[in-house]
């Protein structure tokens, strides 16, 4: 299939819009009209896992974090990163990565974290804004339910766990038409008086183009009146880290237990315990050490992340348990939700996980 078929449909579960600023998810290396046959599927895109993919007749290799960050500016082969980008587009291999975008969606990396934990009433952490927007249109009232149905296949009107929602005003519009106008009720040169319902949705912003084409091939007037509105109302699915709760309280050292168990941690660098139970647990994939305010204001007991500094662990205060898992244990499972997500959508499709363990920290035991 074509590539972008694929790329797509992961957009359209992480949307690249999603994603931190400093990040750079997204087709790296490749063409998105490029026929695909079977994907490779690795948390880091390593020399080694392209040689896998080499080895494996694999078009695209699609990674959670990108391999290239920042501009480059020489391809010379010095360093690992221009030697990926360099072997991939010698070979024909597209670079795909799904980041920042897949860790802040309500069913993405952090998801999986909680889901491993047999974590419930899990909810995002930190919701980011400025991420809605409300569209404002005037419909005759005969066609205002196609407009509706429209915009709701567009993507509109999705709050929480909740679709289709709009609101409704009945009132009346006037407008005059001139000489050059092909108008649908009224005639030129006599102002019109037209009963008209207004229809209010809010919608994702990265769907705008979407939406606003759908409104203007549902909307029978030669010219469709709308307003938009941006919303400082928070996303309550979107964001930075999640909490959830434990079925049932255990003790600091008997979590830390299970945590290491599930997480195929090789050790767990922690605070010292607070000498209460853990019920409410936060986390958040790779380096989560910005979100431990919220955490702690969220009422959690324990937050697990990785990449904490020395001076960082000082900031828990005896009020909360700051558990570091590592960066690629904390993520390791985003492969096989990748794999697993992909599988299901393209039944056909060849998709294979990496035999490659790329974590590039080891542990002297």
């Amino acid at each position: 299939m074509k590539l972008s078929l694929l790329t797509d449909y992961l957009e359209t579960l992480a949307p690249l819009a999603y994603q931190e600023d400093y990040d750079n998810a997204g087709l790296i290396v490749g063409k998105p009209d490029q026929e695909v046959f079977q994907a490779l599927i690795s948390l880091d895109c390593t020399e080694a896992v392209v040689d896998e993919a080499i080895a494996n007749n694999c078009q695209v290799i699609i990674s959670h974090h990108p391999i290239v960050f920042r501009g480059l500016k020489k391809f010379n082969g010095k360093t690992y990163v221009e030697r990926v980008v360099e072997k991939a587009i010698r070979h024909n291999i597209a670079l795909y990565a799904i980041h920042t975008n897949l860790d802040n969606v309500l069913n993405g990396v952090n998801a999986r974290i909680c889901s491993t934990l047999g974590l419930s009433n899990t909810r995002i952490l930190v919701p980011k804004s400025h991420l809605l927007k409300k569209l404002v249109t005037y419909v005759p009232l005969a066609q205002a339910e196609q407009v509706r149905n429209a915009l709701f296949h567009a993507g509109a009107g999705n709050i929480g766990n909740y679709s289709e929602a709009s609101f409704n005003a009945e009132g009346n519009g006037t407008f005059k038409a001139n000489e050059n106008a092909d108008p649908y009720v009224g005639e030129v040169g006599i102002r019109h008086t037209e009963s008209e319902i207004r229809i209010e949705v809010i919608y994702p912003a990265n769907l705008e183009s979407k939406i606003l084409m759908a409104l203007v091939l549902a909307h029978p007037y030669e010219e469709v009146a709308y307003d938009l509105y941006t919303l400082t109302n928070p996303n309550q699915q979107v964001g930075a880290g999640m909490i959830g709760e434990l079925e049932f309280p255990l003790p600091e050292e008997s979590f830390l237990a299970v945590l290491k168990d599930k997480m195929r941690a090789h050790v767990i660098r922690h605070t010292a315990f607070t000498g209460k139970h853990i019920r409410k647990v936060a986390v958040c994939g790779g380096a989560g050490g910005f979100l431990l305010k919220q955490a702690i204001a969220a009422g959690a007991d324990i937050f697990i992340t990785a990449d904490y500094k020395y001076h960082e662990f000082f900031d828990a205060e005896g009020k909360i348990l700051i558990a570091d898992i590592g960066h690629f244990e904390s993520e390791q499972f985003t492969q096989q939700f990748l794999y697993e997500i992909i599988r299901k959508k393209f039944t056909t499709f060849a998709v294979r996980l990496t035999e490659i363990n790329t974590n590039p920290v080891k542990y002297y035991i």
